[in-house]
């Protein structure tokens, strides 16, 4: 076993007295835990220091990706350089005692799963800038505790903890433990690891009380933003939860996919207001992968924060549903940097998470495709390092090192061989030599775009984070070959890639109807009409040309098209898909409605979901004000729903009872 010898190096900066106080926090909180004997799953002697990843003080160039934390037990730092090492993720830690510690860091090799050379997540541990010998990110296919050696630690004063990422190349890290008993090893299975996670913080097993509101909006999608908007200018309180720091979901700058769909359509011209509030009309320069500017996450912000009754809740991610007889009384929202849990108790309940999590944790029935499901797409753009206009809008994490590159007059942009990644050397891909995805044009627009999408024949919930990973194989497969095999773009390198998957499709709750294609195509009209449909039944499968030999490793999709995949427009579908059919105060909006994979085609696209969000607002409203249910609503107040779907977005209530009120000029 290793064991490194330790001693403070004296040029560290002097760490900030808050830090300090933290981490010692960290530290006696964990050690207290095994002294109180507390159900923690190990060995009760010695003294132990634990540290989240996410809690570092500061991230330096890591990313924090809570996509699958349900599924591994935590949010993680992931270091998505794009072939360029990023920035320290640093921190300070006072060690409880002196002595010799044992390094465990909870990690994986990304890339085993696929049995492939080479591990390109390698990163070091450094203890006040010395690396410890180990090379993490290594070994194992699945999350668990990797094991770094010994430490010596000489006196009980603060330590720079930092996380040196050796490659770009997306190394993950959730969690770090000094034990000084030898004998001990960390739990990982869920349940215990969840345990011993919250005892090591100092977090209580309860959640908090967050509140009391009229409405809970779970997701902070165009869907989700637009029903909390909706709901609170009607006068209710609201809380908006998101487990990101940004709004808009797919339409956010962390997935750039953009808003599609017709807004403000006859008879209800109307509705679609509060969408284009969020979301202007496509200009020139709009589209899917471009600048983060594109995508306006301040706009959304500004308006949820304009608005009184709002609650906005950023980075709590919904994972566990206080239900009984089919009602909800609360969910539990964690935050995914300080792990610290809320209870949000409501009259109703809005599931905008896409993904159907609240629905589900519930009991609310719903449908999972089985054969076959539309992938996720991991979008990707290039900039070219020999023009300074790109080089001045650039994204990347080493933006100040490529511009003095650039001014130097150092344009090539070498990128490095990945045998690890997805081998496409004698392949066919959109964007190489004369071969083109659907629509595509330029070989350039050809890369990155919406159509490199995989996951076709996977869970799009349990398997997430493999589905994510599969679209960073493609893309820095697709790279290497043009760069290195085909010899082409000397001065390109990869500009921007989302970490976060854009998915398309996952569970759906089932409502009092249940919308088919079969409905839009022979026009089927419903009483209870709410929202204007316009885009195509749009249901994406691998492309054939582009998937032989590859053995569910598909990355490229192909959309439907042709007579069968239209209908007359707008359509517009029932207001009986957006509430659950077995828990009866909970609305859905967004691509968790209830539809068949089909109708899913032309409801998922985000103008659409969004207006859905507007009518879920308008119908909490009712529902609160009379003492009723989703259900209730259209059974006895559908005349005032329609009432509201005829007033003006921008309108709003100074109190719940009052009357409506022209907004200012």
């Amino acid at each position: 076993m290793n064991t490194t010898p330790f001693s403070r190096c004296h040029h560290t900066p002097r760490p900030s007295p808050v830090a300090s106080r933290f981490a010692f926090t960290l530290a006696l909180a964990f050690a207290c835990a095994f002294l109180a004997g507390t159900s923690i799953p190990a060995a009760a002697q010695g003294h132990h220091l634990f540290l989240e990843a996410e809690q570092f003080n500061d991230l330096g160039g890591w990313d924090l990706d809570q996509q699958s934390m349900d599924q591994m037990g935590s949010p993680y730092l992931l270091a998505h350089g794009l072939g360029v090492p990023v920035r320290d993720a640093i921190t300070t830690a006072t060690f409880p005692a002196p002595g010799s510690y044992r390094v465990w860091v909870r990690t994986r090799d990304w890339v085993a799963p696929w049995k492939v050379p080479g591990s390109p997540g390698r990163f070091q541990l450094l203890l006040d800038g010395q690396p410890l010998p180990i090379t993490f990110g290594t070994e194992g296919a699945d999350w668990h505790w990797q094991d770094g050696g010994r430490v010596d630690i000489p006196a009980p004063t603060p330590v720079a903890v930092a996380l040196h990422d050796l490659t770009g190349f997306e190394g993950r890290c959730d969690a770090i433990l000094f034990a000084s008993d030898p004998a001990f090893r960390p739990p990982n299975t869920p349940a215990e690891l969840a345990r011993f996670r919250r005892s090591a913080v100092g977090l209580p097993e309860a959640p908090e009380d967050g509140g009391t509101f009229d409405l809970v909006v779970v997701g902070g999608g165009i869907a989700g933003t637009s029903a909390a908007l909706s709901a609170a200018r009607n006068g209710l309180r609201v809380a908006l939860v998101q487990d990101r720091p940004v709004l808009g979901g797919n339409g956010s700058s962390e997935v750039r996919v953009w808003p599609e769909g017709k807004t403000r359509q006859k008879p209800f011209p109307h509705i679609g207001e509060i969408v284009e509030e969020l979301v202007p009309q496509k200009g020139p320069g709009d589209g899917n992968a471009k600048g983060a500017a594109v995508y306006a996450d301040d706009r959304k912000l500004a308006l949820v924060r304009a608005e009184p009754r709002i609650t906005l809740l950023t980075e709590q991610r919904v994972n566990a549903v206080d239900t009984r007889k089919g009602h909800i009384h609360a969910v539990i929202a964690q935050n995914i940097r300080t792990a610290r849990r809320l209870r949000l108790s409501a009259t109703l309940f809005a599931d905008c998470t896409g993904d159907a999590t609240v629905g589900f944790l519930a009991g609310a029935d719903h449908e999972v495709s089985r054969d076959g499901v539309m992938g996720a797409s991991n979008l990707w753009n290039l900039m070219d390092k020999s023009d300074p206009a790109q080089v001045l809008l650039c994204e990347c994490k080493d933006k100040d090192a490529l511009s003095l590159s650039v001014q130097a007059g150092e344009v090539a942009a070498p990128f490095p061989r990945c045998p690890w990644a997805l081998d496409l050397a004698e392949k066919p891909f959109p964007g190489r030599r004369s071969f083109k995805g659907q629509w595509a044009d330029t070989p350039l627009s050809n890369l990155g775009g919406w159509f490199w999408e995989s996951g076709f024949d996977k869970d799009p919930i349990q398997d997430i984070e493999r589905i994510r990973d599969l679209n960073f194989r493609a893309m820095y497969g697709a790279w290497d070959t043009l760069k290195n095999v085909d010899g082409l773009y000397p001065n390109h390198r990869l500009g921007w890639a989302a970490f976060i998957a854009g998915k398309r499709e996952s569970r759906r709750l089932l409502g009092d109807v249940f919308l088919t294609g079969e409905d839009f195509r022979k026009g089927r009209t419903f009483e209870d009409g709410a929202f204007p449909c316009s885009w195509h039944i749009d249901v994406h499968t691998p492309h054939p040309e582009f998937s032989a030999g590859l053995q569910g490793d598909a990355f490229i999709s192909k959309a439907t098209t042709g007579t069968n995949y239209v209908y007359q427009g707008p359509y517009w579908a029932p207001y009986r898909c957006l509430y659950s059919r077995n828990i009866d105060n909970l609305f859905m909006a967004g691509r968790d409605i209830s539809v068949t994979r089909e109708a899913l085609g032309p409801v998922r696209v985000m103008r659409t979901t969004g207006m859905m969000g507007e009518i879920v607002g308008k119908a909490a409203w009712i529902a609160v004000r009379h003492k009723t249910s989703p259900r209730g609503v259209y059974q006895e107040y559908l005349a005032e729903l329609k009432h509201l779907m005829s007033q003006p977005g921008a309108h709003r209530r100074d109190r719940l009872d009052g009357p409506l009120q022209a907004p200012p000029n």
